[in-house]
C-alpha cells in the first residue's frame, strides 16, 4: 500500500492531469465545431514556427482555436509524462503503474494522431482522433480514483447482507456496469462518424437508445440493491443526471444541423450545443468507467472476504 505522501501527490497529479483533459475536450469541441482544424496548415510547427514560440498576435479566428488545442495538449502531454514517471518509481501497485504507462502511450499516439490528422487531411485520422479523445478523459478519471484515499486507504469492508442495503456487488451488475460502459464507448465512437463524415444518423440514434435503457436499469439495480454504499449510488446518480442532460443537448444538436430551426442566438447555440454535447458524452463515460472500477473492487473485497472466513465453519465443525 502506498504511503499517505505518495498517494497525494500521485492523486494531485491525477487530479490536475484530469482538469487538463477536460480543457483538451473543451478546445478540441471548438475546433471540429468551428471547422478549424485545418488553418494551422503544418506539424509539429505551426506556420513554420515552433509550437511554443508562435506570436500570440497571429492567434485570431481559427487559428486561436487550433494552435490553443496545440498548445493545452502538450500541457496534457507533459502532465501524464509526469504522472507516468511518478506512478513507475513511488506507486507499488503494478496495476496502477502499468494504468500510468497505459496513459502514457494512448497520449503520444493521440497527439501523432492529431498531427497526421492535419498533414494527411484525413478525415478518418479525425474520427479516431475524437473518439479516442473520451476514452483517454475516462483513464484519467480511473487514475484519480485509484490514486486516491478511498483507494489507497483501508480496504471497503468485507461481507455485507442485502438487509443492511449494501449488499456486495454480483455478476448481474458487473455485466451491467460493463455493457453500459461499452455502449456509451460505442456511442462516442458513432458520433465522431457523424460529426466528420455526416453518416450513420442511424446508429447514433440506436445507440441513444440502447443507452437510455441500460443507465436507469444500471440505476435502479444500484439503488434497490446497493442503496448503502455511496460509491455506488453517487457515479450512478451522476450517470442518470448526466444523461437527460444528454438526451437533450442531442436534440438541441440535431434541430441546428438537420431540422434547420431559426433561433435568434443561431451563432451560440450552433458553437455551444455541440460542443457541450461532446463534454457530456464524455462526462458519461467516465463516470461510468469510475463505477466499474467501484463496482470490482467491492466485489474483490467481497471474494478476499469470503476467502478468509472460509476455515472458521470448518475449524468449528471439526471441533
Amino acid at each position: 500500500m502506498p504511503s499517505r505522501a505518495t498517494a497525494g501527490w500521485g492523486y494531485r497529479l491525477a487530479v490536475t492531469l484530469c482538469g487538463a483533459t477536460f480543457a483538451l475536450l473543451v478546445f478540441g469541441g471548438l475546433v471540429t465545431t468551428t471547422g478549424a482544424a485545418l488553418a494551422v496548415p503544418d506539424w509539429p510547427t505551426t506556420f513554420g514556427h515552433n509550437m511554443l514560440l508562435f506570436p500570440w498576435s497571429k492567434m485570431v479566428g481559427g487559428i486561436f482555436y487550433e494552435h490553443s488545442h496545440r498548445l493545452v495538449g502538450s500541457v496534457v502531454g507533459l502532465l501524464t509524462l509526469a504522472l507516468a514517471l511518478w506512478l513507475w518509481f513511488a506507486e507499488p501497485r503494478r496495476r496502477v503503474r502499468w494504468l500510468g504507462v497505459l496513459a502514457l502511450a494512448l497520449v503520444s499516439l493521440q497527439g501523432v494522431l492529431g498531427g497526421l490528422r492535419v498533414v494527411l487531411v484525413s478525415d478518418a485520422l479525425a474520427v479516431v482522433h475524437g473518439s479516442l479523445a473520451p476514452a483517454f478523459f475516462a483513464l484519467t478519471a480511473g487514475l484519480v480514483r485509484v490514486t486516491s484515499r478511498e483507494w489507497t486507504g483501508a480496504a471497503p469492508a468485507g461481507r455485507r447482507t442485502r438487509a443492511d442495503g449494501v449488499g456486495a456487488p454480483d455478476s448481474r451488475l458487473r455485466r451491467l456496469a460493463l455493457a453500459t460502459t461499452g455502449a456509451l464507448y460505442v456511442q462516442v465512437v458513432f458520433g465522431a462518424l457523424l460529426t466528420h463524415f455526416g453518416q450513420r444518423l442511424d446508429a447514433h440514434l440506436a445507440g441513444a437508445a440502447a443507452v437510455t435503457l441500460l443507465i436507469p436499469a444500471l440505476a435502479v439495480r444500484v439503488l434497490t440493491g446497493h442503496a448503502g454504499e455511496p460509491t455506488l449510488v453517487r457515479p450512478v446518480i451522476w450517470l442518470a443526471a448526466l444523461l437527460g442532460l444528454q438526451l437533450l443537448l442531442g436534440l438541441g444538436a440535431y434541430l441546428w444541423r438537420f431540422a434547420d430551426v431559426a433561433s435568434p442566438f443561431a451563432g451560440v447555440w450552433a458553437l455551444a450545443v455541440p460542443v457541450a454535447h461532446r463534454l457530456v458524452g464524455a462526462l458519461l463515460l467516465a463516470a461510468s468507467v469510475v463505477l466499474v472500477l467501484r463496482v470490482y473492487r467491492l466485489s474483490t473485497a467481497e471474494r478476499g472476504s469470503a476467502k478468509l472466513q472460509a476455515p472458521f465453519p470448518l475449524k468449528q465443525a471439526a471441533a
